[in-house]
């Protein structure tokens, strides 16, 4: 799918400037507790979580359902907050210059129903990875996620 309508509007304004991008991010465990990540379709071809940026009149908790659903064709239930990541630190510099620096929050989530199906568009594969696998190129937010995903306690982070 690529950027919604509405930041495409936006960035007809302000060009490559920076922008800040609220979204969700989940975080999805096999039943060995591995977690799942998405091979993108972009330049540098990176490896991020499922998710997304939120449309205007959508909470966060269902732009998670959407953006996986629309990603991977996995119907989930977002069930706890591991972390909330908006540092500069996590600004992302695309091919294309655009500018953002993403206000995340990535949630637990359970699958309830779909099966995995990439959909082709943005998303190439789904892999799980375990703490012993070697992680492939991720964004600096991503990697944040990853090691905040396996040592969750309930507790949430804030970055």
């Amino acid at each position: 799918m690529g950027m919604s309508d509405y930041f495409a509007r936006l960035r007809q304004h302000l060009g490559h400037d920076l922008l800040l991008n609220p979204g969700a991010a989940a975080c999805i465990r096999d039943s060995a507790g591995r977690i799942l990540l998405l091979h993108r379709n972009e330049v540098g071809g990176r490896w991020s979580f499922p998710g997304g940026a939120m449309d205007p009149g959508e909470n966060v908790a269902d732009a998670v359902v959407r953006e996986v659903r629309e990603e991977i064709g996995l119907e989930v239930e977002p069930v706890a907050v591991i972390g909330i990541y908006s540092g500069p630190e996590f600004a992302i510099t695309y091919p294309n210059g655009d500018r953002v620096q993403p206000v995340t929050v990535f949630f637990e989530c359970r699958v309830q129903g779909g099966e995995m199906r990439p959909d082709q568009d943005e998303i190439l594969e789904g892999r799980y990875f375990s703490a012993e696998d070697a992680l492939p190129p991720m964004y600096a937010c991503c990697a944040a996620k990853f090691k905040d995903a396996l040592e969750f306690d309930g507790r949430t982070v804030f970055r």
